[in-house]
């Protein structure tokens, strides 16, 4: 479940800056769509780099620069953000798949770097790995992300699914079945403390209604 060459132990701080903002209405990148394509692509390969040698700010750095480039020519994104206008250029099929190619490895070593801090921003990365999944449903890194960081934000029968679905792909993967089982224990508990209270609703009633007729019983015998 490694990404950019793997999860080590680094700081990475600024992990979660805001993302660079976007062109105006109209407003594209000058440059021909492949050599933007080819631009992002390279921005993401210096990312890789700088993670291998756990320079982890600048990797950030180039990730978040290469979705900028990509973002300039996403009909999804413009759309969603109400982003209109003649200078949008339709992409090929082969444009289209170069640059969700290097969307999901960005958000997916974007995730990767924030699941490193000391203090993780687990909201932020579900946000990054549901942006996978939304590209690419059966991206193992991003269902085995989503999963962790569901968890900790306390969803164990959402995380379950993901880890679920993560594990059916790769059943021998030890982080997917390790963290699939915290899950499960975790929805075990969660049951238990259910019953426990459920049951200890049942019996506090059950005591009220016999007091209730021991009371009303005593009553009848005085005549009242």
């Amino acid at each position: 479940m490694e990404a950019a060459g793997g999860e080590e132990s680094m700081d990475v701080q600024g992990a979660a800056a805001e993302e660079p903002s976007l062109p105006g209405p109209g407003k594209t990148s000058a440059k021909p769509v492949w050599a933007s394509l080819e631009e992002a692509a390279q921005l993401k390969t210096e990312g890789n780099a700088f993670y291998r040698e756990k320079n982890i700010r600048s990797a950030i750095g180039r990730y978040h620069r290469a979705l900028l480039v990509l973002r300039a020519f996403d009909p999804d994104a413009m759309a969603s953000l109400k982003v209109f206008g003649p200078g949008l250029p339709a992409l090929t099929p082969e444009q289209e798949a170069a640059l969700r190619n290097t969307q999901v490895d960005c958000y997916n070593n974007l995730a990767a770097c924030l699941l490193q801090r000391e203090k993780v921003d687990y909201a932020r990365v579900r946000e990054y790995s549901l942006r996978v999944l939304q590209w690419r449903p059966g991206d193992v890194k991003a269902l085995y992300r989503a999963g962790v960081a569901t968890l900790e934000m306390g969803d164990a029968q959402t995380a379950k699914q993901y880890l679920s679905q993560a594990c059916r792909e790769q059943p021998n993967d030890a982080n997917v079945r390790k963290h699939l089982q915290r899950a499960e224990e975790r929805l075990s508990r969660e049951l238990q403390k259910e019953k426990a209270m459920y049951q200890g609703m049942f019996s506090s009633s059950l005591k009220s209604s016999s007091g209730d007729k021991i009371t009303e019983s005593h009553r009848t015998d005085e005549g009242v």
